[in-house]
């Protein structure tokens, strides 16, 4: 059954408890982080020296709190005091606390017990139980940080639940470089009381989130855990990364969460039958979740490449072999509208390289074309930012802005931006994915054809095999949707 986490992820006001002037204390740096991303609600700092803290004045106890201002608690104080501190903020008005303090479970027997001990106030007082031994929570649509460490994340439609805050900030962090961003993201911690499945569901019945990102390392109710995650993935993707894969990752694992790690074979069977996405590492993860946040679902499994030169395009065909995708043998009438708009040195075969012979509008025309077509399920465009590469080199080779450069710089820069704009207008219209894949993505991010994919908030993948990857993941996703009547 779905929590009500409204006021985890949305409140109208936050308590922060251990707030002292101490840059490097907890206290600090989540009151820091809440006025940095520009958090409009309430924010009541509470310390044990009353004051000014970053300009707010610093309350000397939770009962100061007027009633009903605050419906959320971040706890950065010692374990031997949260006790009293939760039933303060209870009596407040809060329903939900974040404790980002340690020294429960992780800490021993006496840890288990105070775990045990809290979990219980927490359901005796009804308030939703996030942590213990947590990073924080991120909320975009409330411009909300409130994490002990950072980074914000730029806003956007994927929401990440993690057993590792590590991962919430490298999934943050992947979420700036690609432009891609996150509605939601929290670090379970301990998960005494809620777990990834708790807020999966959440995610599910929520309006700013499309696309569930997960990171777990073990599963303490297979079956439960399974059945709860299906029913999610009916209705919107879950991407599942997991640790403690190998022999030697599950007991890292159980050294880091103190449970054992499931079979992993066993896992991803069970991933399989539950529609969920499993991925191979946190930037597999992050590169799927981001694409089918941001592009249609193929309504299969046949792909054309389009390509400015024929090494990409071989590279694109080799990374099929390990997936369920096809290089779809050109349609005749598709090969005889592309034969129209190249000259006679094109492949004649997909991948259809168009061997440096587009003009101005060849790039979104024949992208166009491609997707349009009812037997391709995918496209695959790679060639994106040499023209940009080309504009770079003249800028700074001495002669700029004379001889002619600065025009045929402005237009090399306008096309590249105009075919990743087009990349995107075409999937919207056509219903079919249009990927763009790039090394530039990541060896200059500044050129104009990566820089204006991440402007529009979409993935620009660093290489073919990736954004093959990503298209594979999606496509057996929607293989699973189609198979079900979904």
């Amino acid at each position: 059954m779905s929590h009500d986490l409204g006021a985890l992820f949305d409140p109208k006001g936050v308590i922060i408890t251990g707030v002292s002037n101490h840059p490097g204390k907890f206290g600090f740096v989540t009151l820091h982080n809440l006025i940095a991303s520009g958090y409009q609600g309430e924010i009541f700092p509470v310390g044990r020296e009353p004051g000014e803290v970053l300009g707010r004045s610093v309350l000397g106890s939770i009962d100061e709190v007027p009633d009903g201002a605050a419906d959320m608690v971040f706890i950065c104080t010692p374990q031997a005091v949260n006790e009293e501190l939760l039933r303060a903020a209870a009596a407040r008005g809060v329903r939900a606390a974040f404790f980002a303090a340690a020294g429960y479970r992780e800490a021993g027997p006496e840890g288990v017990e105070a775990e045990r001990r809290l979990v219980a106030l927490a359901d005796e007082l009804g308030v939703a139980l996030a942590g213990p031994n947590g990073q924080g929570v991120v909320s975009t649509p409330s411009q909300m940080c409130a994490q002990i460490v950072a980074p914000y994340a730029p806003a956007g439609r994927i929401a990440v639940a993690s057993q590792s805050g590590n991962f919430v900030s490298s999934f943050l962090n992947l979420a700036h470089h690609t432009g891609v961003g996150v509605s939601r993201a929290v670090a379970a911690g301990n998960a005494a009381a809620l777990g990834i499945a708790d807020y999966v569901e959440w995610f599910a019945d929520d309006p700013e989130t499309d696309v569930c990102l997960v990171y777990m390392e073990s599963v303490d109710d297979g079956r439960e855990m399974f059945e709860r995650l299906r029913a999610v993935a009916e209705r919107k993707p879950v991407v599942v990364v997991k640790g403690g894969a190998s022999d030697a990752g599950a007991r890292a694992a159980a050294s880091h969460t103190g449970a054992l790690a499931s079979d992993d074979a066993v896992f991803d069977g069970m991933c399989r039958q539950a529609g969920l996405i499993r991925a191979r590492d946190v930037e597999e993860g992050f590169e799927a979740a981001a694409t089918l946040a941001t592009q249609p679902l193929p309504q299969g499994n046949r792909v054309v490449v389009v390509t400015t030169v024929g090494g990409w395009g071989v590279a694109a065909v080799d990374a099929m072999a390990d997936t369920r995708l096809t290089a779809v043998a050109l349609p005749d009438d598709l090969y005889a509208a592309i034969d129209e708009k190249l000259p006679p040195r094109w492949s004649k075969n997909n991948p259809i390289d168009m061997a440096g012979g587009e003009t101005r509008d060849t790039v979104p025309e024949i992208l166009e074309l491609a997707a349009a077509h009812p037997d391709v399920d995918g496209v695959l465009f790679l060639g994106l930012g040499i023209q940009s590469n080309t504009a770079s080199m003249l800028r700074e080779g001495g002669f700029y802005p004379d001889h002619g450069l600065e025009r045929i710089v402005g237009f090399h820069e306008r096309q590249d931006a105009r075919y990743a704009e087009a990349a995107a207008e075409i999937a919207a219209r056509t219903g079919t994915p249009v990927l763009i894949a790039t090394e530039l993505a990541n060896a200059r991010p500044d050129n104009a054809g990566p820089a204006a994919v991440r402007a529009a908030g979409r993935m620009c993948h660093a290489s073919a095999g990736r954004a093959i990857r990503s298209l594979d993941l999606m496509a057996r996703y929607a293989n699973w949707r189609r198979a079900r009547g979904l």
